[in-house]
């Protein structure tokens, strides 16, 4: 199909026009890395080759094309260095769309990013800090300058009572609810009959610690609720759907179970069905976890959410949205227990103990003595103003730290879960491994050829395909600077290989299937059959002269750090897609037992694996990375992604790794452990004190400021021990030890 000038109006963001026009001639110099490959009358497909290497640059592309109000959804397939765009064909011609395209390439490579959307960065907290801390700061304003300013004790002791409020709230909901006296009830009555007594400056302060704390307490939640998520959201708007011989393009919320849907290279499948015309390569990795794009064609079942890396397909929708097996997975994942993401009222486990001992020993000094501000000192010596204050502290500085060396912890409670963890599993393809095809080794077969000649023959016909394994032959010779041959004739074959004509002798290179379709006997290549590696094939002339072995290499750092999860006594299990076989063989590389091996593990099975190890007594980590992963990942008690993982996967997890580093996740724990260390070393700050000062108040009178005095200074005590975690420490990395 041919595009035809509909219009010379074209609307897009003036700022980006302003800035750029003075560099348009620039922008051509973009032209040479810009390769226009498929085209439909509202949808293109165009190559960029620096996409395939620089995410940033990617992000920052897609976001500034999106940022045009004539350009709808843009997806970027890194693996393939496209980028699908679907425009407005009524607004803009596609010399202007080109243009356009062109002027935005030089925006991302000036770093302009010009939108944030997608962004897995922290956001703020809709907290009212002022209406939750400004009565409490005003009250001790007040409560410092009442007696030089010979101010109405009416006016300061109400203040500071409405500034207790809250307290009192809490309190009595206890009281109400749970029928239980809290530490709440115990700070109010400190904080009353002391500001009764006309002692403003310790209630005010306290108060302020108090609410403080909780305010803290509140900001470890989790940025924002898990989202409702909606399958649809990832698939895109729009459809092509064949009727009546005629290619229409509607709304995906609008496609039914008997349509036919057309899918182009590029492309997320985004229904469930069967293949009635056409073959291709889909990419199922982020559903099924395969590692290798697999080929399928008519009368082929093909799922939602995969991703078409060639070829084109028809087919007949059979199941659309949530009922799609990546539909069912996001059922799973809401399904899956939510918890109060906070950090745990730690104030409440270990002050409330000690609540009605207190009031019953403040009671009887006061039956014995008729002592009110005796009472009082004992009812302030509480453990629970400095629990309050220095646990939250301690969990913030702690997210803070990890955020600044690219562990991005969402809660409170990931941290606390992280340093109880005694069992990691891992997703294998793209957590442990690095999600693509890289060549492990050459053999030859024949006679007169070297592994340098096949490598060189292969990567000549290979050059130009977009296929994970063809992209793997030539970026191996370009690394070993092998310079590749002209192909008099070429034809890719979808799925099976290339037939190429070089120097005048035929070159067929791809899989086993191709080779046996073409008459090729390749029996000498099965000592080469590993678990952990596949064969592609190079036949010349009729003749296998060799086989180029690939796999899905593991991360560097991989290895170091299922070692150091070993040392710490920390068990590990792997589940993959994968068949068994290239599962044990990626776990023995490892250093993982076979029984830590789950292979053939799709979603459900994923959750059972999680569900088995926690019915065990395990407090469970998962780590994945794709839509097959999403439902683990909420099932398990802490979860970990890749900024680079899927938007589900991200978006479940309580932990984004965004330095796509393995090692973050020990370096993860590392912190939470020395978070959990911190909170009991406040707790022994805050009770030492107290408890003695409560020995001496019921020997001997004790002042009630005094006791406010040291009850607060333990407080703060512990709130400055809390800061501890913000300083850090050296971030193990495994990748870099291992590179040394």
């Amino acid at each position: 199909m041919t595009f035809t000038d509909t219009t010379e109006k074209v609307i897009v963001q003036p700022d980006i026009l302003n800035e750029t026009a003075s560099i348009v001639p620039k922008a051509h110099e973009f032209s040479q890395d810009y390769q226009l490959l498929h085209s439909l009358e509202g949808r293109w497909r165009v190559k960029i080759k620096r996409l395939g290497y620089d995410p940033d640059y990617a992000s920052n592309l897609v976001a500034i094309l999106e940022d045009s109000n004539v350009i709808g959804q843009v997806r970027c397939n890194e693996a393939a260095e496209s980028l699908i765009i679907e425009y407005n064909y009524e607004e803009i011609s596609p010399e202007q769309l080109r243009e356009y395209i062109l002027l935005s390439m030089e925006e991302a490579d000036l770093g302009y990013l010009l939108t944030t959307k997608g962004s897995t960065a922290p956001t703020s907290h809709e907290i009212n800090y002022w209406e939750r801390l400004g009565i409490p700061a005003a009250s001790l304003a007040l409560a410092l300058v009442a007696f030089p300013l010979e101010l109405p004790p009416l006016l300061v002791g109400g203040l500071i009572l409405a500034a207790c409020l809250p307290a009192y709230g809490r309190a009595w909901e206890a009281i109400s609810e749970e029928k239980q006296l809290t530490v709440d009830f115990l700070d109010s009555l400190a904080i009353t009959l002391s500001a009764a007594q006309g002692h403003f400056i310790p209630p005010a302060f306290m108060i302020s610690l108090i609410e403080s704390g909780e305010v803290i307490r509140d900001v470890t939640a989790r940025s924002s609720e898990r989202q409702t998520l909606d399958l649809l959201d990832s698939l895109g708007k729009y459809s092509w759907i064949e009727q009546d011989g005629v290619e229409v393009q509607v709304p995906l919320k609008d496609v039914r179970e008997g349509h036919l849907v057309i899918v182009y290279p590029g492309d997320l499948i985004p229904i469930d069905g069967k293949i009635i015309r056409g073959q291709g390569l889909i990419d199922q990795q982020k559903l099924t976890g395969e590692s290798v794009p697999v080929h399928r064609e008519a009368d082929d079942e093909v799922y939602a959410s995969t991703l078409l890396v060639e070829g084109q397909l028809a087919i007949l929708v059979e199941r659309t949205g949530n009922n799609t097996r990546a539909g069912v997975v996001v059922e799973l994942m809401k399904a899956a227990p939510v918890h109060d993401t906070r950090v745990e009222n730690y104030a409440a486990k270990f002050a409330n103990i000690a609540v009605l001992p207190t009031l019953l020993i403040g009671a009887g000094i006061f039956a014995f003595t008729g002592d009110l501000a005796r009472t009082t000192a004992i009812i302030t010596l509480d453990f629970g103003t400095g629990i309050r204050v220095s646990v939250p502290t301690a969990v913030l500085a702690g997210l803070t730290y990890a955020a600044r060396t690219g562990v991005y912890i969402r809660s409170g409670r990931a941290i606390e879960m992280l340093a109880k963890v005694d069992c990691v599993v891992f997703d294998k393809t793209g957590t442990l491994t690095q999600g693509n095809a890289s060549v492990t080794d050459i053999q030859v077969t024949a006679e007169g050829v070297t592994p340098a000649e096949i490598l060189c023959l292969a990567a000549s016909a290979e050059q130009g395909l977009s296929h994970p394994v063809a992209h793997a032959i030539v970026q191996q010779a370009q690394q070993q600077g092998t310079a590749t041959k002209t192909c008099e004739e070429w034809d890719y074959r979808v799925g099976l290989g290339v037939v190429a004509q070089i120097e005048g002798r035929q070159l067929l290179v791809g899989s086993s299937r191709f080779m046996k379709t073409e008459g090729i006997d390749i029996s000498a290549s099965e000592q080469f059959k590993t678990g952990g590696v596949s064969l592609a094939y190079v036949a010349r002339d009729g003749i296998l002269i060799g086989v180029i072995m690939y796999a899905d290499p593991i991360r560097t750092e991989s290895p170091g750090v299922i070692a150091e999860l070993h040392q710490q006594g920390i068990s590990t299990h792997m589940l993959t897609g994968d068949v068994q076989q290239v599962a044990d063989a990626v776990a023995q590389e490892l250093g993982m037992r076979r029984d830590e091996v789950h292979a053939q593990a799709f979603p459900e099975r994923k959750v059972e694996v999680v569900q088995q190890l926690k019915a065990q007594g395990k407090t469970v980590a998962f780590i994945g990375d794709g839509i097959n992963d999403s439902a683990a990942l909420a099932y398990a008690d802490v979860s970990i992604s890749f900024a680079a993982g899927s938007d589900i996967a991200r978006e479940t997890a309580d932990v984004v790794l965004m330095d796509n580093d393995l090692s973050g996740l020990t370096h993860a724990i590392e912190i939470s452990k020395q978070v959990m260390d911190i909170i009991y070393q406040n707790a022994l700050i805050v009770g030492i004190p107290n408890f003695g000062a409560l020995a001496v108040g019921v020997l001997f009178a004790l002042d009630p400021l005094l006791a406010i005095i040291i009850n607060n200074g333990s407080a703060i005590l512990a709130g400055l021990n809390g800061l501890r975690p913000a300083l850090g420490g050296e971030k193990t990395t495994y990748r870099d030890a291992a590179n040394v």
